[in-house]
């Protein structure tokens, strides 16, 4: 049997080793820059998308860019959803690729599609026709706050599976280091969103003017092409998988490994739901425009942040295989230069927020009332950013390394067990102004919680490894 023939039988039988990939030999730096940078650009347009969106939002009244700020937490439980499965099946096919077990990391890409469908019936899908008026209505009794938001839920979370399309299939692209891909899908999409806001919105073009619903036309279109890019990018340039769905059978026990890093992952994405809507509704008992400037808030910052995150998602495959290879000195390596990354991105959104916060403001159409609430509102949050980096990459390295609860705890005693609580407690002991300083109190926890479970993690783990 000559040599094509055995490596054909091997891979058949389950038990073909894959070539050796790039996150395992490529000097480190130019590694994670290499596989980061995309997805920093592409999240950037991503942050651009979210201002851009608020802003022609904002230019329909307020009470539209506050329906917005409150239907925040809804978004974030959907993007939790998609995003922590995409995370443990990212972190999980990164490991099955480095182990070489190829036949596995493929069963893997198809269970991670077939939950991104399950997600999107079993949960959005229903929440969108029954419940979308219920959760303004446990709000605010303002009835034009209720509407725009009603309109504006019931689209974006019925029409959500281009969402969850969009990141299982990007995720897949990202575990096995085609980022570039990820980068054109997600940019394309935010552009898609940002050209067509104005267009439905205001009825440019001859076509009807759509108000807020023609805001949540313009996300959902965008989802839906970026979806539609992502496969067509799998299927012809990811040549590790195999995205032949015939014959697919559901395997609970690689279901049950993906969550075990999905599952944390979710729960944290949608604690950060959970302390949003608990602080807007904090928030709106002074005012409504409170409200408003803390979806501003979440808008603008995001222009810090999400590259980030972008960096997050370059790191995670890169720790999970070498993680899965048993390469020590590469994992350390990259845990480094992302927090030395993070931290120099954080401390640019910093001095950006502290210096032109009314400029930031203006963005929106702000009046005179919101901004005397805002400015130092963005001002005083934004303090947190100092420690923010350090603590976004330790709990993604804890998530690519199967510590997923760790990062869960992490998250729920920053957000549920200090935040919300001294925020509650700050409004009632000063008022509003007091209740900015709630974040920077809750980062610092964040910060002592991430350096306690890096360090076990070390200790337990990775001094273990060899070099």
């Amino acid at each position: 049997m000559d040599k094509s023939n055995q490596n054909k039988d091997l891979e058949q039988s389950g038990s073909a080793r894959a070539p050796e990939n790039k996150m395992g030999v490529m000097p480190v730096n130019r590694l994670l820059l290499s596989m980061s940078l995309p997805m920093m650009i592409s999240m950037l347009v991503q942050a651009l998308y979210n201002i851009v969106d608020s802003i022609f939002v904002a230019q329909i009244c307020e009470d539209a860019l506050t329906a917005v700020s409150l239907a925040f937490p809804i978004q974030n439980i959907m993007i939790a959803l998609a995003g922590g499965t995409g995370v443990g099946v990212n972190a999980l096919l990164s490991r099955k690729l480095g182990e070489g077990n190829l036949e596995t990391a493929r069963k893997v890409a198809h269970n991670g599609i077939f939950l991104a469908l399950c997600n999107y019936l079993a949960i959005c899908l229903i929440f969108g026709i029954c419940f979308s008026r219920t959760f303004f209505t446990a709000q605010t009794d303002d009835p034009e706050i209720i509407a725009y938001g009603h309109t504006y839920v019931s689209i974006v979370a019925t029409c959500s599976f281009g969402l969850f399309g969009q990141f299982i299939f990007e995720r897949l692209l990202q575990s096995t280091g085609r980022t570039l891909f990820t980068m054109i899908t997600q940019s394309t999409g935010a552009i898609i969103n940002i050209i067509l806001d104005p267009i439905l919105i205001f009825g440019w073009f001859g076509l009807p003017e759509m108000g807020i619903a023609g805001a949540a036309l313009a996300t959902i279109i965008g989802q839906i092409i970026a979806m539609v890019m992502a496969l067509i990018f799998n299927i012809k340039k990811n040549t590790e998988l195999n995205f032949n769905m015939k014959g697919f059978r559901p395997n609970l026990s690689l279901i049950g490994q993906i969550y075990k890093v999905g599952v944390p992952s979710i729960l944290m994405q949608s604690i950060g739901a959970v302390m949003n809507f608990g602080m807007n509704r904090i928030l709106i008992s002074f005012t409504s425009t409170a409200t408003a400037v803390f979806g501003i808030y979440y808008k603008v910052m995001s222009f810090a942040i999400m590259p980030v995150f972008g960096l997050n998602n370059g790191m995670v495959p890169i720790i999970a295989y070498n993680y899965g290879a048993q390469k020590r000195k590469r994992i350390i390596s990259t845990f480094k230069l992302a927090v030395l990354y993070a931290m120099i991105l954080m401390w640019i959104g910093l001095a950006v927020f502290q210096l032109i916060p009314e400029q930031l403001l203006m963005m929106f159409n702000a009046s005179a009332q919101m901004l005397e609430i805002g400015v130092p509102a963005l001002r005083t949050i934004s303090l947190h950013f100092v420690v923010a980096g350090f603590c976004i990459i330790s709990g993604s390295a804890l998530q690519a390394m199967g510590r997923g609860m760790s990062s869960l705890v992490i998250s729920a005693a920053r957000q549920l067990l200090v935040l919300l609580p001294s925020a509650y407690i700050l409004g009632k002991v000063g008022g509003l102004h007091l209740i900015w300083w709630s974040f920077p109190l809750a980062e610092v926890a964040s910060l002592v919680c991430s350096i306690v479970m890096i360090q076990r993690l070390y200790r337990q783990v990775v001094s273990r490894l060899p070099e």
